[in-house]
């Protein structure tokens, strides 16, 4: 995988201060919320810089029952044609249940929701990532999510679970050290027993957020400054592979750009000192 580097989420709200941060070398974009034929001029400028911009789908439920959409399929490489990326990423997980087949209308989840560590989840969501592959342009990426809960009668380990998906298929990863944390908080699960487990070859890039913990509960906000603890884990990664990029979400209650530019740099300091 080639180096992206330092990046972070591009959001509307805080255009002109991503413009404006020294030393980034990628943005984020969540695909879902650009058109194509109509880029917003903030990331027409930064493309043209020489910005590298990766959209991020949340929409295509690569984890639930029913195969990929290929409306959406078709969208999200569009974006990536359109902003010249070098891969895309997406989330394992699901969004939606009913429909067709099932008696029961169509829902949407409006969330993210855990797909639950089984063989037989395993087999559907391999045979979808297969799909996604051959209708996408460029490499895919799969990102490990954060959750409250676990399914009952779960089989394998996240790390486990990851890895067999990457043998399976060739798809990369997308490692949240933010969501590695809100499981361990949740759901008691070290995120050190996961690194250990992933196949390092398949890292595309690594996420990092920020969050909240409330009566013992951690919320993945993406709203907070990150945390210590959060750091702390993008150390135990680091301490295995060095990330081929690293980027900083947010996507609400947004600081001054100067903060933002303090957490990147504190963000910096801990993949440069895993170098030395």
């Amino acid at each position: 995988m080639d180096r992206l580097g330092t990046g972070i989420g591009w959001r509307p709200e805080i255009a002109e201060g991503v413009e404006a941060l020294p030393d980034i070398d990628w943005v984020e974009v969540v695909a879902e919320n650009i058109c194509p034929g109509h880029l917003p001029d903030s990331l027409r400028r930064l493309r043209a810089r020489g910005t590298v911009i990766v959209p991020h789908g949340v929409a295509l439920g690569l984890g639930g029952a029913e195969r990929p959409d290929p409306g959406r399929l078709a969208a999200l490489a569009e974006r990536a044609e359109a902003l010249g990326a070098p891969l895309v990423s997406e989330h394992i997980a699901f969004v939606r249940a009913g429909g067709a087949g099932t008696g029961l209308p169509p829902t949407e989840a409006g969330h993210l929701l855990p797909v639950p560590r089984t063989r037989d989840a395993l087999d559907v969501l391999c045979e979808n990532v297969r799909i996604a592959q051959d209708s996408l342009p460029v490499p895919l990426a799969v990102e490990n999510i954060a959750a409250l809960f676990g399914w009952p009668g779960e089989e394998m380990s996240e790390g486990a679970f990851l890895s067999e998906l990457v043998e399976r298929t060739g798809v990369r990863l997308l490692i949240d050290v933010a969501n590695l944390h809100t499981n361990h908080v949740n759901r008691g699960e070290d995120p050190c027993a996961a690194l250990d487990r992933l196949p390092w070859e398949a890292l595309a890039y690594v996420h990092v957020a920020g969050g909240v913990e409330r009566d013992g509960v951690w919320h993945d906000s993406h709203g907070h400054p990150v945390t210590r603890p959060v750091l702390e884990v993008l150390e135990q990664l680091c301490a295995r592979a060095v990330p081929p990029g690293v980027l900083l979400e947010r996507d609400e209650n947004f600081p001054p750009v100067a903060r933002l530019a303090a957490e990147l740099d504190a963000i910096r300091a801990v993949v440069e000192a895993a170098r030395v």
